[in-house]
């Protein structure tokens, strides 16, 4: 059998995203670097790779249980809408670099994120 290269799967033009996790001390104790596949959700890549990040909403940016801190790279990634900034009100330890992960699309040569200590997961507290 011969292999028709008009039939195989298409492959993105785009080169992978670098993608470093700094360590945290129980969704990442070691650290992490892969290749991420532009224009996928940054929550969807870190999920992949067995960091087991919120995601209360179901990845729909409502809530602020996926929050990340994007170290570096965040000038490669489209600036945070109304909507994200206003579910950013409601995050642990919010700074200039927090970002929503399920509103970050992969992009760029490389990012380095920062998982939160905590988070704040409404469906959890009572």
């Amino acid at each position: 059998m011969t292999s028709d290269p008009a039939m195989a799967a298409p492959t993105d033009p785009r080169p992978p995203t670098r993608v470093t996790v700094r360590p945290h001390p129980t969704l990442c104790p070691d650290g992490l670097q892969f290749d991420a596949r532009p224009g996928r959700k940054l929550v969807d890549e870190l999920l992949a790779q067995g960091i087991a990040i919120e995601h209360a909403c179901e990845k729909v940016g409502a809530c602020a249980t996926c929050h990340v801190h994007l170290r570096e790279g965040y000038g490669f990634v489209a600036p945070a809408d109304d909507e994200e900034e206003d579910q950013l009100d409601d995050a642990w330890g919010l700074d200039g670099q927090s970002r929503l992960s399920c509103c970050v699309r992969v992009k760029g040569p490389a990012l380095v994120v920062e998982l939160p200590r905590y988070s704040k997961n409404h469906a959890r507290e009572g």
